[in-house]
């Protein structure tokens, strides 16, 4: 046993050099401690060590950073109803103040991990850490609408350098055996931040008042800027000699910016909208023929040469669009058709967050054995029967078979997500993925920014848009349940938009099925880039 021990000592090395000679410790060397412990006292000892091995170290770091700013993504939603009525503002402001952080997260992330790749991903996310919690503090005493706006896109700033870097710096620091494993608890944290502000705003503003949901944040994103500081290191090289695009970058974050305006502002159908939308094209075009001709691209488009990356990525894209859009659908059900409050729409929810949260390290460390493409596709598929199957409810569909249909749902996006990250960035190489990681995250926000007016549109099809914006109204206690009258055809509404989101999550399906078989690894593909 002790020589078993002596073994482990030397091979584990987990807290510092001066462990390697714990056998035969010496008198002012730190392995003379060991002399004074048992047997199972060193071998807690020697757990602790590997648990403080440095990869566990940057999941802990990465988890909290990807949590917090995921977090306030949706925080805001439930709350938003106390937040118009206390700062006298009006529901159009209301919908900015939550989409202004995700679209400040959007149109910096390619550029951010570029910078990233050029100057050090380490540098940036622990910038990120402090930007946010600045912001989240300011956000929280923010004194009329117009300086809540400004104080979140602070915030959206600090949290595109923490979302873009937070994969890029577990991609580094785990092996590619570990590679699914590392990403997966990532990616949880991604999945739980997400889910846990539609309920722990309600719980909150209950309690507190809105601006609880904000300066909640300040002393997580305290701790997390000194951890960060503290305890990660650079272990990518940053590329020496090349220069920012930002001719790309600012043409780029431009396209994206015009895209979601002609999205979220108005109907689809109004000319000033498609005109919006018809200038986002035009600025992509110029985009295109900047980065084609550039030394040192902002979005390096060699990477789509990579087919593992360009099919995960529009899995991503579409798959996104479905999940982000139906959170969204089962609030107006819960809500305007069946008459709950915020709270209880979030509650309703739960289902659907935890089967997500549970499988997705499970599927991260399949994926490590099994490889993406099957684990990937067969998600898809389970999602996309379980939209059908929602697309069924109506008044009296009882709550126990929406919660089992929001389960199959969380159960396959958490059995997809996982592995096709893992799959997307670990076929880049590794100078590359700062900027993969940031197209990775910018089509991921991009299809939850374009999730609603999606949903919108598609309700349409039953609904006249005028009478859809101003369906219910809104009060300090937040939505009242519709008129009997309008309740039959916003119900089909949102039954023919969850068949379209099914429909989508199919394609997304095929294309995670097109990326290849498990043996196309990076090192046979990386010459393309």
């Amino acid at each position: 046993m002790t020589q078993e021990l002596g073994l482990c000592e030397k091979r584990a090395n987990p807290i510092s050099l001066g462990w390697r000679n714990a056998r035969d410790p010496t008198p002012g060397r730190p392995e003379f401690i060991f002399r004074f412990f048992s047997v199972r006292e060193k071998y807690c000892l020697l757990c602790v060590g590997v648990f403080l091995e440095y990869k566990w170290v940057v999941l802990t770091v990465t988890t909290v950073g990807i949590f917090m700013a995921t977090l306030d993504s949706s925080i805001v939603v439930v709350g938003l109803p106390q937040v118009v009525a206390d700062l006298k503002t009006n529901l159009v402001v209301g919908v900015w103040i939550i989409t202004i952080y995700r679209l400040m997260i959007t149109v910096l992330l390619v550029g951010i991990g570029r910078w990233a790749d050029m100057h050090g991903r380490v540098r940036l996310y622990n910038m990120g850490f402090g930007i946010f919690t600045l912001g989240s503090l300011l956000s929280g005493l923010s004194p009329t609408a117009e300086a809540l706006l400004a104080f979140r896109l602070v915030q959206g700033i600090g949290a595109a350098l923490l979302f873009v870097n937070s994969v890029a710096i577990v991609t580094d620091a785990f092996s590619d055996k570990d590679l699914g494993k590392g990403i997966g608890i990532n990616q949880v944290a991604i999945n739980a931040g997400t889910i846990t502000g539609y309920t722990l705003s309600g719980v909150l503003i209950q309690l507190f008042t809105w601006r609880s949901i904000f300066l909640v944040n300040v002393p997580v994103g305290i701790f997390g800027t000194y951890w960060s500081r503290k305890r990660l290191k650079e272990i990518s090289r940053p590329a020496v000699g090349e220069k920012f695009d930002a001719a790309g970058a600012i043409t780029f974050s431009t396209a994206i910016t015009l895209l979601l305006l002609g999205l979220t502002l108005g109907s689809l159908t109004d000319l000033a909208n498609q005109t919006v939308v018809g200038a986002s094209v035009l600025f992509f075009a110029i985009f295109i023929m900047i980065e084609r001709r550039a030394r040192y691209p902002a979005l390096d488009l060699s990477l789509f040469k990579i087919r593992l990356f360009t099919a995960g990525n529009i899995a991503n894209l579409l798959s996104g669009l479905a999940f982000a859009a139906l959170a969204f659908v089962m609030t107006l059900y819960f809500q305007l058709v069946r008459g709950y409050d915020p709270l209880h729409a979030g509650i309703f929810l739960i289902p659907l967050d935890v089967t997500l949260i549970l499988v997705g390290p499970i599927s991260g460390w399949l994926s490590d054995k099994w490889g993406a493409r099957g684990l990937s596709t067969m998600g898809l598929l389970i999602a996309s029967a379980g939209f059908f199957l929602l697309s069924e409810f109506d008044l009296n569909t009882p709550y126990p078979q929406i919660a089992l249909w929001l389960a199959l749902v969380g159960f396959g996006i958490g059995l997809f997500r996982s592995p096709n990250a893992s799959s997307v960035m670990g076929s880049v190489p590794s100078s590359k993925r700062g900027i993969s990681s940031g197209v990775r995250a910018t089509i991921i926000n991009t299809s939850i920014v374009a999730s609603i007016p999606l949903v919108l549109a598609l309700m349409t099809a039953d609904v006249p848009y005028d009478k859809l914006v101003n369906l219910g109204k809104v009060s300090l206690g937040g939505i009242t349940q519709l008129a009997s009258g309008d309740v039959g055809i916003f119900l089909a509404g949102l039954q023919h938009s969850l068949i379209v989101l099914s429909f989508l999550i199919l394609g997304s399906a095929i294309f995670s099925f097109l990326r290849g078989p498990r043996n196309e690894s990076s090192e046979n593909i990386s010459h393309q880039v």
